[in-house]
Parts: structure tokens; C-alpha cells; sequence
């Protein structure tokens, strides 16, 4: 299908200028290469973070994962991934055209845009057709109806035919075991109930042409991240052949591999800690959050988070996101479980965006778990203090000045101190200063705006930290 002048011409205009504030942002990520968290805008259209784009910026965020761009329908967070046809951006939450203004009003003020991807399966419409023809009949003759705009929406591809068909699945099989990492890389994600579940694609030549050509014009429009959904339903293969090196150039990829654990559990051992071998890619670090979550519980010990990647409980700094809550964890009941107190959520926050190491990611939506803890999160003040904190200090070393099984106590270089208290009384802790880099009788002030400021004026110096809380000191 041919596109219309007029649509040609805008697209190619606003792809240039993309890409133009795309080559500026990526020199000035060269030149300043701090201020990395993600802000993980779930759920939101795509014309509600291109209107926040400034506020996103100058609250210090520097790059935004957002929801998947493809053709899929329905209005549940969660069909935003089943994915009915990849040449085309076309849902509830926007369409080609809304996700090129939104890229270049989030490049405009120096924010890349990560996208969330779904490469393994696409959507289950066995309720309502008995073929594997995508994205089908149906909206084939939605195309066909009205070829203008879908000529101006088009990514990629011939528009007028199918872009798969049953040749490129695998086996109608749903996965049984969910701890056999033949059946979760091989067969279909099932709801019960009879439900044939999610069609899986197979590696061959054309699914991988298709996708690498789909990941590739994300990447032309902006796109300088990726977020591969269900990491651990894929295999090796699988990709690799689709995210090879021309795919990851000048993007940052990360996998989602839900685990338990690190070192030592079985979905670690079995699923991230083969992901990590076989692949180049970052992946959200889940053993990191489990150490965390289960240090701030009432048995735990702060003390587990002095060095966890030296027992294998947090990933290498250069391949982790870090997390105190994902999509997953308050939308879906079977990870529930994980969900944080409100105040450990903060104190986890206060502990990923104070440390060194990792990509930190604040995650926010729109109440789609009813919870209402995380509507506007990004914006609330001691989120965006810590990541102004976390800004101010990348590129600065780490050291761990006092722990015990209340509290944590680490420096970043000469600049800031951090303390976290998981405890409901107040915590000392005593330091002994001789030799040590932060400096005497220079005032650390608490970028949590708590007004507590620390002047070291003696050899073994006291920390107070109060119950419940954390204090991000900076000189």
C-alpha cells in the first residue's frame, strides 16, 4: 500500500527532527552521563507524557519507559500486550503519530524514550477466530477502509496482507510446569479453563526479519530503550537473532525475568542466571529486590545490603534496573505478595537511588490496581528529591560506614551520605573519621528537606537516624 504524499511528507519531516533532537540528546548523555532513572509511565497515553514532558525533565527523570507501540485493542492495561500487527502503532492509549510527538517532545528536553516490547506471542483471539493470520481478516478490511490514515500510521510492511501466519508459531501447548525452562521458553502462557493461551512465534527467518525490522523503526522515530516483556517465555535464540548489533547500538536493552531470588533459588538459577550467560542485555534486578524486600521485613537485618552481589543477590551495576514496585507486582494477585509497606517502599527508594550501581527505575500509573499508592508517584517531593540525589552523585564511589539490623549507613564519594533506619526507634551510629574522605566542619545538608544537617567536627563522629526514616545528606 502506498502512502499519500501528504502523509509521507509530514512523517518524514517529523522523523528528521526527531532524530536531530535524538543525536543531541545522545551527545549529551556523552558529556554527562549522571542523570539515568527511568521513569516507568504505565499505562499512560501517549499524549499525557508528551504534555508532561517538560515537568518530567525538570524533575529530573532523563529517560521514560512507556507503553507498548503496536496495533493491539482493548481497553485493560493489560492488552496493551497482545500485540495484533507490529507495522502499526493503534490503541487506546495512541497511535503512530501520537508516539512521534510524544518521542520528540520528550528529546526536545533531554529525556529518551524507552519502549516496552512484546516479542515472544502475539494475542490470544482464539474466542473469536479459529485462524493464526495477524493481525486477521478483520483488521486487514480496517486498513483497506480507510488507507490514508493508516498509510500515515504505517511503521514498516505491506499493510494489505497478514504479517503472520500459523507457519510461524509454535505448538498449541500450554506450559504445565512452570519451573521446566523447556516448557516456559517453547510452549503457551494459558489462563485455565480451556484457554489456548497466548500464540508463541518461532525464530524463523521471517519472524526475526519482522521483528528486527519493527525494533529498528521504533529506533528511527527515537526510541533509545527497550523493555522486553516476558524475557523468560524466549528463547536464546530467539533473541539474539532479533536483537543483534545493529538493534543494540545506541539503545539500552533489558529483560524482564521474574525470579524469587538470586544465587540459589531455582527460577534464578534456571532462568536469569542462563538469560545473563547467553545474552548481552540488562535485566531488572529481582534478586536485588527480594534482598531488599525481605531485609526490610521485621526479621530481617539492612546488614544483607552491605555488598548482596557477593552472594549473588543483586546483578552486576552495568546489567541491573533496579525497582521498589513494577507493573506486575500490584496488577496482577499472584505477586501481590511483594508489595512493600509504604514507608519500606520509600526506604527502598531512599536505598536505589542513594547507592552506586544499577539503572534506578520509579514506577507510576494511573490506579489500575485500585491500590491509589501510585498515581502521580513520580511527582511526589521526596521521590524527586531522591532523584535529584541520585543525579548529583553518579560517577561517585560508594562505601558502606555503619549497618546493622535497623540500619545502613554508606558515603558517595566527598558529596553525600546516606542513612536508612527500617527501625520504630532512632538509631546511632558511631564513626570513626580519621582518614576518611568526607570533609570536617562542612555542612551535609538532608536533600529530603527534613532540615537535619550534619557538620563532622570530630574523630569518631555520631549518626543520628530517626525511626522510620532516611537522610540523604549532601554537601
Amino acid at each position: 500500500m502506498r502512502e499519500g504524499h501528504a502523509a509521507r511528507s509530514s512523517r518524514s519531516s517529523r522523523r528528521w527532527r526527531t532524530r536531530l533532537a535524538a543525536f543531541a540528546l545522545l551527545a549529551a548523555t556523552a558529556a554527562a552521563a549522571q542523570a539515568e532513572v527511568v521513569l516507568h509511565a504505565f499505562n499512560w497515553p501517549y499524549a499525557t507524557v508528551e504534555a508532561r514532558a517538560a515537568q518530567i525533565a525538570q524533575a529530573g527523570y532523563r529517560k521514560v519507559l512507556v507503553a507498548p507501540a503496536y496495533r493491539s485493542q482493548g481497553t485493560e492495561w493489560w492488552a496493551r500486550y497482545q500485540p495484533q500487527d507490529l507495522r502499526v502503532i493503534d490503541h487506546p492509549l495512541g497511535d503512530t503519530e501520537a508516539f512521534a510527538d510524544m518521542v520528540q517532545a520528550l528529546a526536545d528536553h533531554g529525556v529518551a524514550t524507552y519502549a516496552d516490547v512484546v516479542l515472544n506471542h502475539m494475542a490470544n483471539e482464539a474466542w473469536m477466530r479459529p485462524d493464526l493470520n495477524y493481525p486477521g481478516a478483520a483488521v486487514l478490511s480496517l486498513y483497506a477502509a480507510d488507507p490514508a490514515r493508516y498509510a500515515g500510521l504505517r511503521l514498516y510492511g505491506d499493510l494489505s496482507s497478514n504479517q503472520f501466519g500459523a507457519g510461524d508459531f509454535g505448538p498449541a501447548q500450554c506450559i504445565a510446569d512452570y519451573a521446566d525452562a523447556y516448557q516456559v521458553r517453547h510452549y503457551r502462557i494459558c489462563g485455565g479453563g480451556g484457554d489456548p493461551g497466548l500464540p508463541d512465534l518461532v525464530a524463523n527467518d521471517w519472524v526475526v526479519q519482522q521483528q528486527r525490522a519493527y525494533l529498528q523503526a521504533l529506533k528511527d522515530l527515537g526510541v533509545r530503550g527497550f523493555r522486553i516483556d516476558a524475557a523468560k517465555h524466549m528463547t536464546f535464540e530467539h533473541m539474539n537473532r532479533v536483537l543483534d548489533a545493529g538493534i543494540r547500538a545506541q539503545a539500552h536493552v533489558f529483560g524482564e525475568v521474574i525470579t524469587t531470588g538470586g544465587a540459589g533459588t531455582v527460577d534464578y538459577d534456571r532462568f536469569l542466571a542462563p538469560y545473563l550467560d547467553a545474552t548481552s542485555h540488562a535485566a531488572y534486578d529481582f534478586p536485588l529486590f527480594n534482598a531488599m524486600r525481605n531485609a526490610l521485613l521485621p526479621g530481617g537485618s539492612l546488614s544483607a545490603l552491605v555488598d548482596p552481589g557477593a552472594y549473588g543477590q543483586a546483578l552486576p551495576g552495568a546489567r541491573a534496573v533496579t525497582f521498589a514496585v513494577t507493573h506486575d507486582i500490584p496488577n496482577n494477585a499472584g505477586f501481590r505478595y511483594a508489595i512493600l509497606d509504604p514507608v519500606d517502599e520509600t526506604l527502598a527508594y531512599a536505598f536505589l537511588l542513594g547507592r552506586d550501581g544499577g539503572v534506578p527505575m520509579v514506577y507510576t500509573d494511573r490506579n489500575e490496581s485500585g491500590d491509589g499508592r501510585w498515581v502521580d508517584a513520580w511527582l511526589r517531593d521526596d521521590l524527586v528529591r531522591m532523584v535529584g540525589f541520585h543525579n548529583a552523585m553518579q560517577g561517585r564511589d560508594m562505601q558502606v560506614l555503619a549497618h546493622g539490623a535497623c540500619h545502613l549507613l554508606f558515603r558517595r564519594g566527598d558529596a553525600g551520605i546516606v542513612g536508612i533506619n527500617k527501625c520504630g526507634h532512632a538509631v546511632d551510629a558511631t564513626v570513626a573519621m580519621d582518614g576518611s574522605v568526607l570533609h570536617w566542619h562542612v555542612p551535609y545538608a538532608d536533600a529530603l528537606g527534613s532540615g537535619d544537617t550534619v557538620v563532622i567536627d570530630r574523630a569518631a563522629y555520631t549518626f543520628r537516624l530517626p525511626p522510620r526514616q532516611a537522610r540523604l545528606w549532601r554537601r
